[in-house]
């Protein structure tokens, strides 16, 4: 029987800023968000076929530089939104730890029947769009149903999270909201850290080049040393 074969955007090879360690990134295609600040628009069309490959594949690229990868690296599946793939993904993961390969998932939670997904996921990076309602709508053009049934499984089952949350000028980069993203990870378990990401625009070419309309192209990139003011909060007890 012939294997799954994955719709993947691109690879990175050797990334160090998603999960620990050094890192080979799987952006798989296809996602049902509309992020206002999105920079990787050409993912959304999980109808566009980019590399298309099998579990094997991927895991025998993984392999090439899983030398490099120490004590902590290892393979992050990113997008688009890697949950949409979920057969492709599950029988990926299996094979990644049956060459005990590290596994990170980096996912915004909108997915169906991840349950078996997450048995073989050892770290997940969780990005959080907004905690209310009605922001998480506004930013994602989706309501927030499928990342709280996400959260709440991991949650259930002790699953190891990194938050991570885009910080956008105008939107959500007030003390405040810092401070209820901060009240939020209090009540959960097992987050490790908590990252905030300075918005930036150099997506707005690709935008164009694809003909779509980018929201956000008035609003300046986000002060990285502002950001870095707002992260401290979520150090102070």
């Amino acid at each position: 029987m012939s294997e799954i074969l994955g719709n993947v955007s691109s690879f990175e090879s050797m990334g160090l800023v998603d999960g620990p360690g050094i890192r080979f990134i799987v952006f798989m295609q296809g996602c049902p968000l509309r992020c206002l600040y999105c920079h990787n628009p050409e993912t959304w069309d999980a109808s566009v076929k980019k590399n298309l490959v099998t579990p094997s594949e991927i895991v025998n690229k993984v392999l090439r530089y899983k030398s490099y990868f120490g004590k902590n690296g290892g393979i992050t599946f990113s997008g688009g939104e890697p949950l949409l793939q979920h057969d492709f993904l599950l029988e990926t993961l299996k094979l990644c730890k049956e060459h005990n390969i590290n596994t990170c998932l980096d996912t915004s939670g909108y997915g169906e029947n991840f349950e078996d997904i997450l048995e073989y996921v050892d770290l997940v990076i969780l990005d959080v769009k907004a905690v209310d309602s009605d922001d998480y709508t506004h930013i994602t053009q989706r309501k927030i149903d499928h990342f709280k049934k996400f959260l709440d499984y991991c949650q259930k089952i002790n699953k190891p999270l990194w938050l991570r949350q885009v910080i956008v000028p105008g939107i959500n980069d007030t003390k405040e909201s810092v401070l209820k993203l901060k009240e939020f990870a209090k009540k959960l378990k097992n987050v490790e850290k908590i990252e905030l990401l300075p918005y930036h625009n150099m997506a707005i070419k690709k935008y164009n080049e694809l003909g779509i309309d980018y929201v956000l192209k008035d609003v300046k990139p986000m002060d990285k040393q502002y950001c870095n003011e707002l992260q401290k909060l979520l150090r102070e007890d």
